[in-house]
């Protein structure tokens, strides 16, 4: 399978970088009582620190409301992902266990302040291609309705498209009989490519920690657009 942006996003927006972790024979299941005290602890201190410096002042999520501005979407109508966990946070709506997988993508897309989808490879057909959507571009989303991705980056596969920074999918969300998942982070164009490749090898460590298995990291760029997992 090859991941790759495509050739519009190189010349429009160079400076964007995406990273990908692939993972193989892991093992999903409850998360266990250490990540979900860390979830909720990280979660409560996040709180307290968004009463000093609101939301949309967070590094990350400014730099990732600013893309969002540049791509032709409006921000305050189609937040990403993390900015609107942060919000829910903010608000002191913690979120509940659910599984290890999703459970720890949640802390990473909090812990780095970037949107992170991850994937379940049985379903997903073909090469991987990361793009800006149009007013075609849709689907049924993990919030219970159908979902327009205008001017949204998303992620397609021979089916069609599968996952955003706004919202995943259905189709291939990840579940307990997961084995091989595909991991993406919208990663802050602020960041060196060597702050980026220590940020993909610290989180594939800790999620290979909880959940075994292998796992290859790689980084796409302008320079390098695609990569073979």
């Amino acid at each position: 399978m090859e991941v790759s942006l495509n050739p519009s996003l190189n010349i429009q927006h160079p400076e964007l970088k995406i990273g990908i972790i692939h993972y193989t024979k892991i093992v999903v299941a409850e998360s266990p009582q250490m990540i979900k005290g860390r979830m909720q602890l990280y979660q409560e201190n996040l709180y307290l620190e968004m009463q000093e410096i609101p939301v949309t002042e967070r590094l990350g999520i400014a730099e990732w409301r600013q893309l969002w501005k540049k791509f032709g979407a409006d921000p305050n109508r189609y937040r990403h992902s993390t900015e609107s966990l942060m919000r829910r946070i903010s608000k002191q709506n913690y979120l509940t266990p659910f599984q290890s997988a999703v459970d720890l993508n949640n802390f990473f897309s909090l812990q780095y302040e970037i949107p992170v989808g991850l994937y379940d490879i049985a379903y997903l057909k073909g090469n991987v291609e990361i793009a800006l959507g149009n007013v075609e571009t849709g689907y049924e989303g993990l919030n219970g309705r159908f979902n327009t991705l205008n001017n949204i980056l998303y992620s397609s596969d021979l089916e069609g498209a599968f996952g955003s920074p706004f919202v995943d999918s259905k189709r291939t969300a990840v579940s307990e009989t997961t084995t091989d998942a595909l991991q993406i982070f919208y990663l802050r164009p602020s960041l060196s490519d060597n702050q980026c490749k220590e940020l993909l090898d610290s989180a594939g460590k800790m999620f290979n920690q909880i959940h075994g298995g292998d796992y290859n990291t790689a980084l796409l760029t302008n320079a390098a657009p695609s990569t073979t997992l």
